[in-house]
Parts: structure tokens; C-alpha cells; sequence
């Protein structure tokens, strides 16, 4: 059982920063990768980025990438998500992800990952 709670969201205007937390309670011995997505309505959640947790090899989406900084803070069970340069589409709900599994091919699948936090909100007003 693992729990994961977001925050740091919050309505910045285009070309501004966040940092989104992520906290992990539980076992979570057993994390092979953490994860951000992001939801807007009428979309699939999309892949933002994502973090083996112990070599610290990250993974970032085309559409953030050189935008965003994922990190961890292996002491505190914590995922951090520096973004930056905002854009109006970055709006959505980001939800942390943990994966338990390594022998998925590919970190940027949803449904590969095991546990899910309850999101935050995230909106860039233009």
C-alpha cells in the first residue's frame, strides 16, 4: 500500500514557474519509478515526465522537455516537478504516479504504474 499526495498547484500567468511536491507514505520500498501526468478534460492523461528512483534516469515528454525538471529526494520519499516557461497548454490536473515494475518497456504509459495520487491543479492563464 502505497499513498501518494500531490501539491504546490496553483493558477500562474504563461511564462511563469511552479514546483510540484509529491509525498510518499507507506511501502514504498518497492518504487521502481515515479511519475507525472497531466489531465485536461476531454483528454487522455498525457506523460509529463518521469524518474527511476534509484539511479535517478529521468524521462520527459517532447512537449515539456527543457521546461520541466523532475527530481527526488530519496530521504523523503519525495518527487519534485520544477516547471517552467509555462504555457496555457500545461493546464490540467498532474497526478504522481508510482511503478512498482521495472520490466515495462516504456515509463510513459499510465497504466503501467501502480499507485496514483489525487492530483492537483495546475492552470496557466494566458
Amino acid at each position: 500500500q502505497v499513498q501518494l499526495v500531490e501539491s504546490g498547484g496553483g493558477l500562474v500567468q504563461a511564462g511563469g514557474s511552479l514546483r510540484l511536491s509529491c509525498a510518499a507514505s507507506g511501502r514504498t520500498f518497492s518504487s521502481y519509478a515515479m511519475g507525472w501526468f497531466r489531465q485536461t478534460p476531454g483528454k487522455e492523461r498525457e506523460f509529463v515526465a518521469a524518474i527511476i528512483w534509484t539511479s535517478g534516469s529521468t524521462s520527459y515528454a517532447d512537449s515539456v522537455k527543457g521546461r520541466v525538471i523532475i527530481s527526488r529526494d530519496k530521504a523523503k520519499n519525495t518527487v519534485l516537478l520544477q516547471m517552467n516557461n509555462l504555457k496555457p497548454e500545461d493546464t490540467g490536473v498532474y497526478y504522481c504516479a508510482q511503478r512498482e515494475s521495472g520490466t515495462y518497456g516504456s515509463l510513459r504509459t499510465p497504466n503501467s504504474y501502480d499507485y496514483w495520487g489525487q492530483g492537483t491543479q495546475v492552470t496557466v492563464s494566458s
